[in-house]
């Protein structure tokens, strides 16, 4: 039987594991549509309505945080391209599976400026720096060449978004072919002898360091025992954190931020870089010095070589890598007392230096850390309260803390939180966000409504861009743009048939989050930075 090439892709969509796409329909995606539905329907795909195309992106990233697996939006040419590219960005800095699937105007008419509807002079063009590639199908027959580039991407590479425009007409082509989905390349395995290098240096060090990226978290229980077997202090990236579990005597969590730990750093002979880009925004310096040997495992052959130039370089996934390195290290084993006692010494001066503004976050943060159930995932958006929970909160797993530092926008926190939920219903989600970024992306509190989502949303409120308030404080200019008026948070979130609170001690704060884990409606949960109970 013919079916057009809009309803063929969601089919191939399907046929590749995607029981969920995150959008808003328009006209022209409407080929699209006839194989989405607004529930799970036999054959069809589940369709998420989101208030913005943003929030549709940021849904679809939230699935692919929460999973691994690939996240999928479906939005209209031009302004929801656009709307939607923030995601994208967000998704190529943190290396995550996200799939923008969008409309295109008629391919005949594309590069001429007649003005058509939603008309971009080169759609692709737009998405390109920001994907891992992004083309327009001229052609049905392209659709599954397309499809399966990016799932073998997603699976096989570097995971990396992928734009596909699918122009209107081309979308209205018949095809009599179901097309099939294609196996993925094969993940890239170590050599051995770079192994045996790597495993030697590790041998021999005195104060071993093992960073920890977002790359790594197909190795979690092999870095632990890694990380035992050598005697290593683990510091994890932003993406990184809970792979080792944060609670681990070895781990300092997520904490390059802290100048007590880059000091650290500097005494490391071996430095055994796993998965993650050693990136500046994990640190907030321009350069570490990390004066020892570095190994770097990583899927990417260009992070090798780059601004931390490697002694060993290892370009392999990182499961395999550190299951062969795990092995040839089997037989190795230290007297770790000597670390743990760095380890508890450092994490002891780290809460000795916070400023008032920490200690009530770490505050808030330890009474979160107590009260959430063992299965939950925290959706953080870029805020001090997420700053301070990236080296203070305790995560024993990945793909359970969410803060998107590389890209860092601002508005992720609660429409990657829904994305979550749906992903994984068997988990807690709770999204945590400053005041500022919870206006980005407000709107999506009724899809959470609609979806019946019981996701707490706990906003620390502060009175506007505390960040930059602070930043331009210690510049000495005078503040601008930073201290705008906030909504009363708990009526906008009744308005949209949501729950709202604000809670006056911790025993309300802690009900009040016991109660939004079993409502069939997101609960927003008002926290002001400077409350009697929080100092």
């Amino acid at each position: 039987m013919n079916i057009n090439c809009g309803e063929a892709t969601m089919q191939l969509l399907k046929d590749y594991g995607v029981t969920t796409v995150f959008g808003i329909p328009g006209v022209h995606t409407l080929d699209l549509s006839r194989a989405m539905s607004d529930d799970y329907h036999e054959g069809k795909i589940r369709h998420i309505q989101a208030r913005n195309e943003q929030g549709a992106a940021f849904m679809a990233e939230g699935w692919a945080r929460a999973t691994g697996q690939a996240g999928v939006a479906v939005v209209i040419s031009g302004p929801g391209v656009t709307n939607a590219s923030t995601a994208l960005g967000q998704c190529y800095a943190d290396s995550l599976p996200l799939l923008l699937i969008s409309a295109e105007a008629a391919s005949y008419t594309i590069g001429k400026g007649w003005g058509v509807l939603h008309e971009i002079s080169e759609q692709k063009r737009v998405t390109e720096p920001l994907c891992a590639f992004s083309e327009s199908a001229k052609c049905a027959s392209d659709i599954p060449e397309l499809i399966g580039r990016a799932f073998s991407i997603f699976e096989s590479r570097r995971p990396r978004p992928v734009h596909i425009s699918i122009p209107i007409d081309v979308q209205a082509e018949l095809t009599d072919h179901h097309w099939q989905p294609t196996a993925p390349e094969a993940k890239p395995v170590p050599h051995t002898d770079e192994i045996k290098a790597a495993a030697e240096l590790l041998k021999a060090a005195h104060t071993p360091v093992l960073m920890i990226g977002g790359g790594a978290v197909n190795a979690a229980g092999d870095l632990t025992q890694l990380a035992e077997n050598c005697g290593a202090v683990v510091v994890a990236s932003t993406a990184g954190k809970g792979i080792v579990p944060d609670n681990h005597p070895l781990s300092l969590s997520a904490s390059t931020v802290r100048p007590e730990v880059q000091e650290f750093l500097k005494t490391a002979d071996v430095i055994l870089a796993v998965g993650t880009e050693l990136s500046e925004t994990d640190s907030f310096v321009e350069r570490l010095d990390l004066a020892g040997k570095l190994i770097r495992i990583d899927i990417d052959p260009h992070k090798i070589n780059d601004f931390y130039p490697a002694h060993i370089g290892i370009v392999a996934d990182a499961g395999l890598a550190i299951a062969a390195l795990r092995a040839e290290l089997a037989a190795h084993s230290k007297d770790n007392r000597r670390v743990e006692v760095i380890v508890s010494e450092l994490r002891d001066e780290i809460a000795k230096n916070l400023t008032p503004a920490e200690q009530q976050h770490k505050k808030l943060l330890d009474i979160l850390a107590q009260i959430s159930p063992k299965k939950t995932i925290f959706s953080g958006d870029a805020c001090q309260l997420v700053y301070t929970g990236a080296f203070a909160f305790p995560v024993s797993a990945p793909r359970r803390w969410f803060y998107p530092a590389g890209y860092c926008a601002l508005g992720n926190a609660l429409p990657n939180a829904i994305g979550a939920k749906l992903a994984r219903p068997d988990m807690n989600v709770v999204a945590l966000a400053g005041d500022g970024g919870f206006m980005f992306t407000m709107p999506e509190l009724i899809t959470a409504a609609q979806c019946k989502l019981s996701i707490p949303v706990i906003i620390w409120e502060n009175s506007g861009l505390k960040q930059i308030q602070d930043d331009m404080d210690s510049r000495q200019i005078e503040r601008v743009g930073v201290e705008g008026i906030n909504p009363d948070f708990v009526a906008l979130a009744k308005a949209c048939r949501a729950n709202g609170i604000e809670p006056a001690s911790e025993v309300e704060f802690c009900d009040a989050f016991a109660k939004a884990l079993t409502e069939e409606r997101p609960t927003v949960i008002v926290i002001h930075e400077g409350a009697d109970w929080l100092i």
